[in-house]
C-alpha cells in the first residue's frame, strides 16, 4: 500500500549524518545570476569621469612616478566616448553565473560543467586588483578542451567565485582573510555544488586562499596550481647563491613597489575614502598595478586593451566594492582562524613561474620545493602577475598539464 509521507517526516526518520548534508546543500542551493547594472548607475559613473579634473602633470614618458598622466588622460576620454559597458556586460554573461548563500555571504560564481569522460571540478580564485574577469577566456578551453583543440580527457567543471567584498559577492561586515574565504570555498564546492574532491588554482590573493584551502582541507583537494608561489627561505647559512640573489632582489622590490600593500593593510579605511566615488582615481590606483606587475614593457597596451582594463575597473565601480575589496589586506593580518600557514604543504602542488611576476613572490625552485609538495614546475616564456588575462593559452596549457598528474 502506498503511503504519503512529508519531507519533514522523511527527514525525521533518517540518521543525522545523512540529513545534515542534505539540509546544508538546500541552504546553499545556487540561484541563477546575470550581470545587469541599472542604467542610472552607469550614467553616474560616466558623469563622474567627465567631471574629473586631472592633477598637475608629472612630465615623464613612462610610469616611474606611478600612473602615467598621458595614458590616464587618453583612457578617460576613451571611457566616456567609446567604452561600452553593455558590451562588456554581455561578455561577462557568456557563461552561467550563480549566487549561493554560504554562511553569511551571497557568493557570486561562474559554474560551467565540463565536456569530457570525467571532468575534474576546479575552483579558480582571483586577487586584487583583479576580478573573475581575469579567467573569462580560460573558462571555455578548460571546460570544453576538445572544442579548443585539446583532449576531452582534460575537461574540468569550472567554478570561478568572486571573493566576498569583490564584484557581485556580498560584502563582509569586518575584514576577512584567506582562511575564512577558504572555508567558504570549501562549503561552496562540497555543499552547494556537492563535489567531494576537486582541484584549486589561484594567483595573488587567490594563491593565499588556495594554499589555505589545501592546508585546512587536504583530503578534499586533488592538487593545487599556483601562478604565485612564495615560501619561507632557508636560514642564511644554508642559502645557495641563487637564493641569496633572489632575497636581495625581493628586498629591493619590496621597498620600491609594495608601499600600497602596507597602506591597504594598515589603513584600509583611509584608502576607502580616497577611492570611493572616484572612478578616475580608482582606475589610476588599479591600472598602475596592471602596468607595473605585467609583462607589458614600455607599453601597457601591448598586453591589455583599454576595454579589458576598463571592464575590470568597472566591475569594482558598478558593484560598489572598490572600498571593501581592499579590506582583505587587513583581513590577512587579522584573520588567524585557520591552521598555521607555515610548514611544508602536503597536497600536490604545481607552479607556473611567469617572468614578470612580482619578484618577491617568485622565489627559486629550491625554495618552492622546501615549502611545497612540488610535483610540477614550469618556467613560462612570457607573462606576468595577471597570468590568465595576459597569457590565457599558456595558462590553460599549464593547468591541464599539472592536473593530468593528480586526477586519479
Amino acid at each position: 500500500m502506498a503511503h504519503d509521507i512529508s519531507r519533514r517526516d522523511l527527514l525525521g526518520v533518517l540518521p543525522a549524518s545523512f540529513v545534515a548534508p542534505l539540509l546544508a546543500q538546500q541552504r546553499a542551493a545556487p540561484r541563477p545570476f546575470m550581470a545587469s547594472v541599472p542604467q542610472p548607475t552607469i550614467d553616474r559613473i560616466l558623469n563622474r569621469v567627465k567631471e574629473t579634473r586631472l592633477p598637475d602633470r608629472l612630465d615623464a614618458p613612462d610610469w616611474r612616478y606611478g600612473a602615467n598622466w598621458a595614458f590616464m588622460q587618453t583612457l578617460t576620454e576613451y571611457w566616456t566616448s567609446t567604452f561600452d559597458w553593455r558590451k562588456a556586460e554581455a561578455n561577462l554573461n557568456r557563461y552561467p553565473q550563480f549566487l549561493a548563500r554560504v554562511d553569511d555571504f551571497d557568493i557570486h560564481f561562474y559554474h560551467v560543467k565540463g565536456r569530457g569522460p570525467k571532468p575534474l571540478p576546479l575552483v579558480l580564485t582571483h586577487g586584487w586588483p583583479g576580478s573573475v574577469f581575469e579567467f573569462i577566456e580560460a573558462i571555455g578551453p578548460l571546460s570544453d578542451p576538445a572544442r579548443f583543440g585539446g583532449s576531452a580527457d582534460d575537461a574540468f567543471d569550472v567554478v570561478v567565485p568572486s571573493i566576498p567584498g569583490f564584484g557581485f559577492s556580498s560584502k563582509p561586515k569586518v575584514p576577512i582573510g584567506p582562511p575564512t574565504v577558504a572555508r567558504l570555498w570549501h562549503k561552496l564546492m562540497t555543499e552547494a555544488l556537492a563535489y567531494s574532491r576537486f582541484g584549486a588554482q589561484g594567483g595573488d590573493w587567490g594563491s593565499a586562499i588556495t594554499r589555505a584551502l589545501a592546508r585546512e582541507f587536504p583530503d578534499s583537494l586533488a592538487g593545487i596550481h599556483l601562478n604565485m608561489g612564495g615560501g619561507v627561505p632557508p636560514p642564511e647559512n644554508e642559502m645557495t647563491d641563487e637564493e641569496r640573489a633572489w632575497q636581495r632582489a625581493a628586498t629591493t622590490y619590496r621597498a620600491e613597489e609594495l608601499d600600497y600593500l602596507d597602506e591597504q593593510q594598515h589603513k584600509p579605511g583611509t584608502v576607502s575614502f580616497v577611492l570611493y566615488d572616484n572612478p578616475v582615481g580608482t582606475a589610476a590606483w588599479i591600472i598602475e598595478k596592471f602596468k607595473v606587475w605585467s609583462d607589458s614593457g614600455d607599453d601597457i597596451e601591448r598586453t591589455f586593451t583599454k576595454d579589458q582594463l576598463l571592464t575590470n575597473v568597472m566591475i569594482y565601480l558598478v558593484s560598489d566594492t572598490v572600498a571593501t575589496a581592499v579590506w582583505i589586506y587587513r583581513g590577512n593580518a587579522d584573520d588567524r582562524s585557520g591552521p598555521p600557514s607555515s610548514g611544508r604543504l602536503s597536497v600536490p602542488v604545481g607552479i607556473a613561474s611567469f617572468p614578470r611576476e612580482m619578484r618577491v613572490f617568485d622565489p627559486p625552485r629550491s625554495i618552492l620545493e622546501r615549502n611545497f609538495n612540488l610535483v610540477h614546475y614550469t618556467r613560462m616564456p612570457r607573462g606576468g602577475h595577471f597570468a590568465c588575462l595576459e597569457q590565457p593559452q599558456l595558462f590553460v596549457e599549464d593547468v591541464r598539464a599539472f592536473f593530468r598528474k593528480v586526477r586519479s
